[in-house]
């Protein structure tokens, strides 16, 4: 009996004994195939994964971009690359031999490695011309093939290579609004592979074209004329906000972008930020009539003044006081540094903040710098901002607050889309009084008609601006042979719809000209050839027989 009920216990401690067992031996098979395949993974070809991670976006579609007309700015077309297949190389040494008589710069030493490592795929050559292709199919080796992959062409090369921007060669957008449009959804379905349609809708710019090539082709005659560093120039509708033209020169052509990332390639108009010059007393005089501190009629002591140890004096005295529209016209520093002081130094700081001069512009394009200001706010500050040396903004910036002062004081923040006046004033914001807008379209015609920029003039279309030459600061001081110019034009100016602004970087005087190297000798005739040849495109009639009368305006 004894014996028996002995033997009852046993079995189920040996069935347990076995269960434990087969769990043991399940985790250990389990974790046993998990190490297999990571010892795979860390010994695989690296080409071979590199195949398999661009496999879905080599083959995924990006939308068309075009111009608000239509025409095609960036497409995608098809090329074909070149792999190989190690495994069936029957000589690796005689394979590359023969590859490198029909195509550029072969690396013999790396290709060889590629076409004798037994992997079964590896990419030897993206992107072939299609005569490479044929030179290559022409040797009939066994083991290469050919893989049809999309890249983006740009028509136009480097027409709007700031602003359309760039994909690598997996055609991912990394900058500009190609990065924009990945940065909306699409790359992350190419990241999925669920992108690979033909038909994408494409996206329209607010950019016209045509007006694109006219600002590059001034740009580019302003740098061999004036023997710039650089030049830039945005066309600006005051009205939406839309980007309908801007450059930035030097600048790359996408299609073969080996110099993008150069230093000097920098989109001086949305990514560099500059002391603006003059063209800040604009501001500084619509600040001083907005907030009543004088009207158009008020007279203001011109006379050179000390502040924190710095004497405030004008390059070129006009008297002992001056109207306000006579500091306009004449830029006058003391001037404009009373202006700034009747206002006060908070009252100053609001002002340029809520004319969006301090803060980066929130805009579709990546490549957008932030503005700079002292740390703290003095007197002193105040004073040389008032004629535009302390802040550093961008000339994007200083356009979008400049059309504040034009289209009535509503600032509206710029767009490369195309927007309407309805979903404008939507966005926009009020931040100065009609009054104050009127009176500084009469001030801008003013020194259009009267002042500095008289070389901006184009008959037929009312130009209205300021000019801003500013010395460089190089190494903590200002350097007085080296500039920074810039002509700030609205036009037509009795009802203003766009706004020109133009910089030159380090121009030099013409020989034989007889002008210097001011913004009125070079920015401003700049900004008036930009706009003979544009308004027209524009859909902006010419009116002759302007005559003698004067934008009315009261105050």
């Amino acid at each position: 009996m004894e014996a028996v009920h002995g033997s009852t216990h046993a079995r189920p401690v040996s069935r347990s004994k076995s269960r434990m067992v087969i769990a043991i031996a399940c985790f250990f098979g389990v974790y046993a195939v998990i190490g297999g395949r990571l010892v795979q993974y860390g010994l695989a070809n690296v080409d071979q994964g590199q195949h398999f991670a661009v496999t879905d976006r080599s083959l995924a579609s990006r939308p068309d971009i075009v111009d608000r007309n239509g025409d095609v700015l960036a497409t995608d077309i098809h090329v074909a690359s070149l792999y190989g297949e190690p495994r069936r190389i029957v000589d690796a040494d005689e394979a590359v031999e023969a590859l490198s008589t029909v195509l550029p710069d072969v690396d013999y030493k790396e290709w060889h490695r590629k076409l004798s490592s037994g992997a079964g795929f590896v990419w030897l050559r993206r992107e072939l011309t299609p005569r490479q292709q044929a030179d290559v199919l022409a040797l009939g080796i066994p083991g290469l093939g050919f893989r049809t992959e999309k890249r983006r062409f740009y028509p136009g090369g480097p027409l709007a290579s700031h602003i359309l921007g760039l994909v690598n060669i997996d055609n991912a957008g990394i900058a500009g609004l190609e990065k924009y449009i990945d940065d909306q959804g699409l790359g992350t379905m190419q990241d999925l592979g669920l992108d690979v349609a033909t038909d994408l809708a494409p996206v329209k710019l607010s950019l016209d074209a045509r007006v694109q090539y006219i600002v590059r082709d001034e740009l580019n005659h302003a740098l061999e004329l004036y023997q710039a560093i650089a030049a830039g120039a945005v066309v600006l509708n005051v009205r939406t906000g839309e980007v309908v033209a801007m450059a930035s020169l030097p600048d790359y052509d996408p299609n073969n972008p080996y110099n993008a990332l150069d230093k000097d390639r920098l989109n001086r108009m949305s990514g560099g930020v500059f002391e603006m010059g003059s063209t800040f007393k604009s501001f500084t005089t619509a600040m001083a009539l907005d907030t009543g501190v004088v009207n158009m009629n008020s007279r203001v002591d011109t006379r050179p003044f000390r502040v924190g140890g710095y004497t405030i004096k004008e390059f070129h005295n006009k008297g002992s006081s001056l109207t306000v529209p006579e500091i306009f016209k004449y830029s006058s520093n003391v001037g404009s540094a009373r202006e700034a002081d009747m206002v006060g130094v908070e009252g100053h700081q609001a002002f340029l903040t809520r004319l969006g001069l301090l803060s980066r512009l929130d805009t579709e394009l990546p490549e957008v710098a932030t503005p700079t200001q002292p740390h703290e706010w003095k007197k002193i500050n105040s004073m040389t901002i008032s004629f535009g040396h302390g802040v550093a903004t961008t000339p994007l910036n200083t356009a979008v607050a400049a059309a504040a002062l034009m289209n009535g004081g509503w600032l509206i923040p710029p767009t490369f889309l195309p927007r309407s006046e309805e979903e404008a004033q939507a966005l926009a914001k009020h931040v100065i009084s009609k009054q104050t807008s009127d009176n500084m379209r009469a001030l801008f015609d003013l020194n259009g008609e009267h002042g500095s920029g008289r070389q901006a003039l184009v008959e037929g279309y009312e130009v209205g601006g300021k000019t801003g030459t500013a010395e460089k600061g190089i190494n903590g001081r200002y350097v007085g042979n080296k500039r920074f110019n810039a002509y700030l034009a609205s036009f037509p100016i009795r009802d203003p719809e766009y706004i020109v602004l133009v910089v030159v970087d380090e121009p030099k005087p013409v020989p034989g000209s007889g002008q210097g190297a001011t913004a009125a000798s070079n920015a401003a005739p700049t900004a008036g050839a930009i706009i003979r040849r544009a308004a027209p495109l524009l859909g902006l009639t010419p009116e002759f027989g302007k005559g003698d009368d004067a934008l009315l305006v009261s105050y």
